[in-house]
């Protein structure tokens, strides 16, 4: 048996768990949810760390143990819902001409620049804590707005992309 024929028999449209039938669909709804638990939880690690910088300075505007659970929460939601766009809205082009506006970009470029400024604000705040640094209140300020507008940007574009998702009747 070929390999290549061996992969085709692994990945058919079925797949026999005994004596159960799982439909491909409902496989990939599976798949799917689990994608988006695991960006959940990288979410919410960016935000473990976004919290434990903010948390770190003292005499700072975050000094409960709280900013963490919420930058956590906060991180979960948005690369929940903004990183992978439903249905793949940003990719499906509504249009014959590739260089057409067809609408899905807002979204595309919002979920794009706001998993940049979550990640830079992540990256910097691990770097803060691996290297011990003591940074001026300003310097804290930035991670923490790139925190916000990068989560706060993803949101907005999944919520767009789930928006516009929505079959509208047209008469």
């Amino acid at each position: 048996m070929k390999i290549s024929s061996a992969f085709s028999n692994a990945f058919s449209l079925t797949r026999h768990v005994g004596s159960l039938r799982i439909p491909r669909s409902r496989l990939i709804k599976s798949a799917h949810l689990l994608e988006r638990i695991g960006l959940a939880a990288v979410g919410a690690s960016c935000g473990l760390y976004v919290g434990a910088t903010l948390l770190r300075q003292k005499g700072g505007l975050f000094e409960s143990g709280w900013i963490v659970l919420i930058t956590m929460l906060y991180g979960a939601l948005s690369y929940y819902v903004g990183i992978d766009l439903a249905g793949n809205v940003a990719r499906k082009s509504r249009s014959s001409i590739s260089e057409e506006w067809n609408g899905s970009e807002p979204a595309e470029i919002m979920s794009a620049a706001g998993t940049f400024g979550a990640a830079i604000a992540a990256t910097l705040s691990v770097s803060i804590l691996v290297l011990d640094q003591n940074l001026p209140n300003g310097l804290i300020a930035f991670v923490a707005g790139c925190w916000v507008v990068g989560s706060s940007l993803q949101v907005a574009a999944g919520t767009m992309a789930r928006n516009d998702e929505a079959p509208i009747n047209e008469q």
